[in-house]
């Protein structure tokens, strides 16, 4: 029975008829797959489309589109393209060239004459594996991907799923987004799995899923937990059975309660892809100091020295997935520092104490959502809005550092031009006149200047 999608955005349905159009004149014939069709079956317009093409070699294929788009060839042994300027990617059939997954290498070859059933075996998950023709408005769904996904199932699709150990941590994001349950012989399958060898770069791709698209969070962590995949991350193990007060946290554990935490970050994400990829990643790692500090005194259990505890753990735990320094910069702050908006509400702290915090973490409006999350993620303890993080962001707005640490006043050029030579009596000056700035002692460049001056003749 035919089935019709209806693909709305111009940026997308224009070359879509297109190269369906150049295909089937050429012989060939033109599914979309994966995620688009998974979109479209549950309502939602794509993003990009993934075409798979059948009846034409990569050779043919590659010329037919170059007359009529800019074509990047990815996969010349197995037919992969990209149309450069557009959100399309094509690929043509392509099966294993041995059965031995231990091998290493991309080890593939372009079929084109492959069934549309066989090809759709090889990819991951069911609610994936579903291809729909627009010319003859066929949809194949050999593994039951939409019913599946009536049931908010996560289901591999064959055992070719093996094939690609990281796909995993695809399981993890998307039983995030999607809200999932993972079928019983689907985790028994990724128990079987290791990420070792596996590149951090493909290890980040899913990760950030998790954090900017994940509904449920906890959803996919747990998936994580249940396929014995925690074994990679022992940052996140520890977390497990590290007990809490029951009176601050009456969660449960520190997992729990970080699992809580992330579910509370994702109803609030602001769409900013770098502020919430950061604030997620301080949610996940604000109590990474707990397993390490958490004692029981005098029949109370505490976790005292929990926040600068938690650095080293945290940039191992970042490390593993990224090598970008300022974005693992960016976040170990937020760990160090993420009790206290409540700290400084608690003793009415003074507008200096608020610029050194500012100074520290850079950005106070980041910290308040991960000290936010944190307050919240406390069930069936009730939420109280958080009002000491209101209260800092607005002592944050008044000094104008809710974005931004205080910038200095007083630069080197300032010194240079009162006859300071460069080195490290000019540092110091500086950092002197800044801590000046911080105190309120100063606030205009010319109270900066005068400050400078009267250290220099106090220093004579």
């Amino acid at each position: 029975m035919p089935v019709r999608f209806r693909i709305e955005a111009p940026a997308l349905a224009g070359p879509l008829r297109q190269i369906e159009q150049l295909i089937r004149r050429a012989g060939g014939r033109t599914w979309l797959v994966g995620g688009c069709i998974r979109d479209l079956v549950l309502g939602r317009q794509p993003r990009d489309l993934d075409l798979e093409i059948s009846g034409l070699p990569p050779g043919q294929l590659h010329a037919l589109l170059g007359e009529h788009f800019s074509v990047q060839f990815v996969g010349k042994a197995f037919g992969v393209f990209k149309l450069q300027g557009l959100p399309v990617d094509i690929s043509i059939p392509s099966r294993m060239l041995t059965d031995n997954t231990s091998v290493p290498g991309l080890l593939r070859q372009s079929d084109p004459d492959m069934d549309i059933d066989e090809a759709l075996a090889r990819r991951d998950f069911t609610m994936n594996a579903m291809a729909w023709d627009p010319d003859t408005l066929e949809l194949r769904d050999p593994f039951n991907g939409r019913a599946d996904l009536d049931a908010h199932v996560l289901r591999h699709a064959s055992d070719r799923f093996r094939e690609d150990p990281l796909r995993v941590l695809r399981g993890m994001q998307l039983a995030a987004r999607f809200g999932l349950t993972a079928a019983p012989e689907t985790v028994a399958l990724c128990k079987t799995l290791t990420q070792d060898g596996q590149p951090s770069e493909r290890l980040w791709e899913e990760w950030k899923k998790l954090f900017l698209q994940g509904v449920k969070p906890s959803r996919g962590l747990q998936f994580l937990n249940d396929c014995g995949w925690l074994r990679f991350y022992p940052e996140l193990a520890a977390l497990q059975g590290c007990e809490q007060d029951p009176v601050w946290h009456p969660e449960g554990d520190v997992w729990i309660h970080t699992l809580h935490c992330l579910d509370w970050f994702a109803m609030e994400r602001t769409g900013n892809q770098d502020d919430d990829l950061i604030v997620g990643l301080g949610i996940l790692c604000h109590d990474f100091g707990k397993p390490a500090t958490t004692t029981t005194d005098f029949g109370r259990i505490t976790s005292r020295g929990h926040e600068p505890e938690g650095e080293a753990p945290t940039r191992r735990f970042l490390e593993r997935l990224t090598n970008q320094d300022d974005l693992i910069n960016e976040v170990v702050p937020l760990v160090l520092c993420h009790l206290r908006p409540r700290a400084l509400h608690d003793a009415n702290a003074s507008d200096s104490a608020v610029r050194r915090l500012a100074r520290q973490v850079r950005r106070i409006d980041r910290l308040v959502r991960v000290a936010r999350a944190d307050h919240a993620g406390r069930p069936p303890k009730p939420f109280d809005g958080f009002p000491a993080g209101e209260w800092l962001l607005n002592r944050a707005r008044q000094l104008d550092i809710e974005r931004q640490a205080p910038a200095p006043l007083v630069m080197g050029r300032h010194l240079l031009a009162m006859g300071v030579q460069p080195g490290p009596d000019m540092g110091k000056l500086l950092d002197e006149c800044y801590e000046a700035q911080l105190d309120g002692l100063v606030s205009t460049l010319d109270e900066g200047l005068a400050y400078a001056r009267h250290t220099l003749s106090s220093s004579h």
